[in-house]
């Protein structure tokens, strides 16, 4: 990138600085060629002084544009009264100048204003004295006066596509960003959602297996028969427990769409089948339900099958009881799903991180739209509470 302060400039820049000065210099000399009787000559000394001094205010033309077009305009003056003709050849380095600033003004108005001001400066310079004037004269005044205005409307729309082109490049680098960010958001919202599923999974199937495996243990020797049962269900429970993990990680690893049609979600239907594993690990598990049952939405009932499912699997992990009760209250337009025990609480174990369990339902039961809340009960125990959102029921109490 050129700098236009003091610093070091590329290679490439100074390149095209003696390319633009050079150029400038030749057209000076041929404007020079051309004498005010219209014979043509080789360029005289004067021609020489006019391209040198005009020239060589070009490289500063970036750095102190107002002062080289100045400078350019104060050459194209002195033209005539040294005794060649004024023509657009000859002030070449004023058109260029009259670009440049145009190119680097800071406002509209001094940009106009400086290249109208060079165009009257040269109009005037370029009318004769004395005598008529012709056509011919006529013609070269106004292309002396029309070719600065050109070469500064052609400056300032070089500026406009310029801004134009920055703006839409930060517009696009805005979306970037924007894009970027919106997609680290959704990735550690399926991290978090991923990791909330893994653990519901993976804590209820191993909470199970554990309390079968010491139901087992401790019927080994007095109850035989018994035992053989539990290991039986110990088997079932570890078997569906890698059958999930193993559907769960097989959608994880997927790239595409399945071939076939995938196990629907569970939901409060298949309550009945978790509250039996929860039995068979020695929990009983009573239901009530206030109110009329409806039809939940997908999302809605995952969330309430898997809260009922965490908060059994940490009753049978902390509570110290046997019993549980599941309540299920349907209202207009909310159900409320409630777990309570009469446990002593969870007991700490030094050195083992608190779990994840409470922190997953309540981030389940907002995502729905609804909320939880979860403590220790005035008379004992524990009590968790989670209220989500019903659809709208429909006019004549269809579901």
């Amino acid at each position: 990138m050129t700098k236009t302060g003091g610093g070091p400039r590329p290679r490439g820049a100074w390149w095209r600085e003696g390319a633009v000065t050079a150029t400038a210099f030749v057209l000076c000399l041929l404007g020079g060629v051309v004498q005010v009787d219209d014979t043509l000559t080789a360029p005289p000394a004067a021609a020489y002084v006019i391209a040198v001094v005009s020239c060589a205010v070009l490289p500063l033309r970036r750095r102190a544009p107002l002062a080289a077009l100045a400078a350019t305009t104060a050459s194209g003056v002195l033209v005539a009264p040294l005794g060649l003709l004024l023509s657009p050849l000859i002030v070449a380095p004023a058109l260029i100048t009259a670009y440049s600033y145009a190119l680097t003004a800071r406002t509209e108005r001094r940009a106009a204003g400086a290249v109208l001001g060079t165009s009257v400066v040269l109009l005037v310079a370029s009318t004769p004295l004395f005598g008529g004037v012709s056509w011919q004269d006529a013609s070269r005044m106004g292309s002396v006066a029309a070719f600065p205005l050109m070469a500064g409307v052609l400056g300032h729309s070089v500026r406009n596509r310029r801004a134009y082109l920055a703006a839409v490049e930060e517009r696009a680098r805005r979306a970037e960003e924007s894009r970027d960010g919106e997609a680290r958001r959704r990735v550690a919202e399926e991290r978090v959602r991923i990791a909330r599923e893994l653990h519901d999974l993976v804590a209820h199937q191993i909470t199970l297996a554990n309390a079968q495996a010491t139901v087992a243990a401790h019927l080994f020797d007095i109850r035989p028969e018994q035992t053989r049962k539990s290991l039986r269900e110990l088997v079932e429970t570890t078997g569906h427990a890698l059958d999930e993990l193993r559907s769960t990680v097989g959608l994880l690893r997927q790239s595409g769409d399945t071939a076939g049609p995938a196990e629907p979600a569970p939901g409060l239907s298949r309550l009945p089948a978790l509250l039996a594993s929860f039995r068979s690990a020695g929990l009983e598990v009573s239901v009530e339900q206030e109110g009329t049952a409806r039809p939940l939405a997908p999302g809605v009932d995952l969330t309430a099958y898997r809260i009922v499912q965490e908060a059994l699997t940490n009753v049978t992990k902390h509570a110290a009881t046997g019993t549980a009760r599941v309540h299920l209250a349907w209202s207009r337009d909310r159900v409320t799903v409630t777990v309570a025990d009469d446990g002593e609480g969870a007991v700490a174990v030094p050195g083992r991180p608190p779990g994840h369990g409470l922190i997953g339902m309540r981030e389940r039961a907002t995502a729905a739209g609804g909320q939880l809340s979860a403590g220790r009960r005035p008379e004992g125990g524990f009590l968790v509470c989670a209220e989500l959102p019903l659809p709208p029921a429909r006019p004549g109490g269809a579901p």
